[in-house]
């Protein structure tokens, strides 16, 4: 009897189950471990300690820190995004605030092929720039 012959279509979904599981896993340990890095209320002695209870006892350390963090782990990712979105808008703000509209476009696309914007700021700023305002 091959061995094809005995793993079932029930076994390959248990595979399939074990898998995205075990990756569901690794995805909630590097966020966790992220957050922890991230943080700005804590000292470094006890991110270390994070760390170690979630390396060494991986299922007890990773729901302790959900219960114990979880609640400002949304409300510290919100508001780095506020703050990364703000300093991109000064940043295209500053760039940008040029008169000539063909020194804006140049610089646009200097912003475009270095990608600090996108493709449709870059027409966005295209458009204000031959709008004149």
């Amino acid at each position: 009897m091959s061995v094809l012959a005995a793993y079932t279509f029930w076994d390959a979904i248990w595979t399939m189950f074990v898998f995205f599981a075990w990756v569901l896993w690794i995805w909630l340990l590097i966020m966790l471990l992220t957050d922890v890095f991230r943080r700005h209320d804590i000292g470094g002695f006890s991110k270390a300690l994070w760390v170690l209870f979630m390396i060494f006892l991986p299922l007890i350390g990773v729901i302790s820190y959900l219960i114990v963090n979880g609640h400002g782990m949304a409300e510290r990712q919100a508001r780095d995004q506020v703050q990364a979105r703000e300093q991109a808008d000064s940043y295209i703000r500053s760039v940008a605030s040029s008169t000539d509209p063909a020194a804006q476009i140049a610089r646009g696309k200097e912003l475009l092929d270095s990608g600090a914007i996108t493709a449709s700021e870059f027409d966005a700023l295209k458009q204000k720039a031959l709008a004149g305002g």
